[in-house]
This record gives structure tokens, sequence and C-alpha cells, in this order.
């Protein structure tokens, strides 16, 4: 199975995380899955933060766009999965739209993993404002009942990356955190941002106070690698019948990309 991974960062920018991010795919994906990695076009922010802009709803939406080449150009590569490796999930659904290959979100599939491990689960953030985005995706995701809701961890994105090397005193500040979300009644606590996730899973943290921490990068391979399965051999796809699931013509997507000039991203992704 080939599963293509897409991030909300530009990868090359981010040496520590990059790596860590392929020894956590190495380990948690079967021995027949390769994940290729994808990031955002370089110098699509001004920094190695991306945080800056996707936390205004109007930048990630116009960045979502990249998401949206990628998903095509995967699907014209013979990719069996196209797999969204952020929470915010930019143009999930468009994208599903838009591919017949199964499309996974990293949000959505730790959120409905979560509510297998217990009543309501709720989300840890580093990016300003996003609490605000994950409620509404809980509430698209028809999981508003099961949602305790979001907060600030209470560290950046660039406190992340220089935990790579000690994280010792970032993961007591993410216990302390979800301490804060259990007593606002989380039965799972899922760890936001994929940063943050690979850097907690690489280093073993998995509950709080008996209260689970989801390793929602595992949770993202294991549900893209169950839909590529269930696609190639029961034959199930997305639905194709509506207003948000009826695919259009291929050729018309191609020319419509050409004249909003996305097929530059396909060809440069």
């Amino acid at each position: 199975m080939k599963i293509w991974h897409q991030s909300f960062t530009v990868l090359s920018d981010l040496g520590a995380y990059n790596d860590a991010l392929k020894q956590h795919f190495a380990r948690v994906a079967r021995p027949d899955t390769e994940i290729v990695m994808h990031g955002m076009q370089p110098g699509t922010y001004r920094s190695n933060y991306p945080g800056s802009d996707i936390r205004h709803a109007a930048f990630q939406y116009v960045h979502g766009l990249q998401f949206m080449a990628a998903a095509v150009k995967a699907q014209q590569e013979g990719y069996d999965v196209y797999a969204l490796s952020t929470l915010p999930e930019p143009a999930l659904r468009e994208i599903r739209a838009l591919v017949d290959i199964p499309v996974v979100g990293y949000g959505e599939s730790a959120m409905l993993t979560a509510c297998m491990l217990g009543r309501k689960f709720g989300v840890l953030l580093f990016i300003d404002d996003m609490d605000e985005l994950i409620t509404e995706n809980a509430l698209r995701h028809g999981l508003e009942s099961r949602f305790a809701g979001a907060q600030p961890v209470g560290f950046t994105f660039n406190d992340v990356l220089a935990a790579f090397e000690d994280p010792s005193e970032l993961i007591e500040a993410f216990r302390d955190s979800a301490r804060k979300l259990i007593a606002r009644g989380a039965d799972v606590i899922i760890p936001g941002e994929a940063p943050m996730n690979v850097l907690l899973a690489r280093n073993g943290v998995s509950e709080v106070d008996g209260v689970p921490v989801l390793d929602s990068l595992a949770t993202w391979v294991k549900q893209a690698e169950t839909l590529g399965d269930l696609h190639r051999l029961c034959g199930i796809k997305a639905c194709r019948k509506g207003y948000y699931h009826r695919l259009p013509d291929p050729d018309r997507v191609n020319e419509i990309f050409s004249f909003y000039g996305l097929n530059r991203l396909e060809q440069s992704s």
C-alpha cells in the first residue's frame, strides 16, 4: 500500500521533526505500507512556523488549495490513500469530492478512535485560537456530544522543536494541561498538532492519571491502511451522491486548476 502523507508544514525546514516523523511511521506502519512524506511548497510561510498563518481562517482556506492540488496528483500517480496529517484538516470535505481514492483526516480519525476509548475526548493545542476551529470540526464530524473541549497546552511550536533534544520539561507541562482538560470531563486526550503528537509518542507518553493519550499519528496511519484495504479488497468507496460527494469530470478539474494556476502546485509538489 502506498500512502500520500500531506503535512501543513514545509518539512524541509524542520530537520528534527522530519526525522522523528519518518521514524514514527516506520514503527507503526505495516511492513507492506509505504508512506511518502509531502509538505507545503518551500516559501509558503515567512518562517518554519505555519501557525502564524493557519490561525487565520482566510489564510488557511487559501493554503488549503495546496492540499487539493496534491490530492489530485496523488490519485494521478496511483497512490492508494491520500492522508492529511494536520489537525485542522483544510479542505477535507472538498478533497473527498474531488478524488476517488480514500481520503483520511488526522483530526477526524483521532476523534473517531477516541470515541471507542472513552465517553468524551478533549484536544490540547499550541496554535492560538485554533480551539474554535476544532470545536467546529467536532460538530461537522457529528461528535459534538462526545467533545469535552479544546484548550491551549501552554507551550509553542518552537518549544516542541527544541524539546526533541530534551523533552522532560515539556512533557510535564503537557501532563499539567491534560489534567485541566480531564477536570472538564475528558476521558481521552488528543495531543492536537502532529509535532506535539510525535514528540509525546516517541517518549512513551500514552496516559495521564489513567486517561489515555491518543497517538493520533498512529491512528491516522492505521485508518489509512484500513480504508485502503476496504477499497482494494471489498470495493468500498466514499458516497458519490449529492452536492457534497459527487465527483466532477476530471477534464474540468484540470481546466479549473489551470485557470487558477493550481496545476503549477501539482507539478512541483
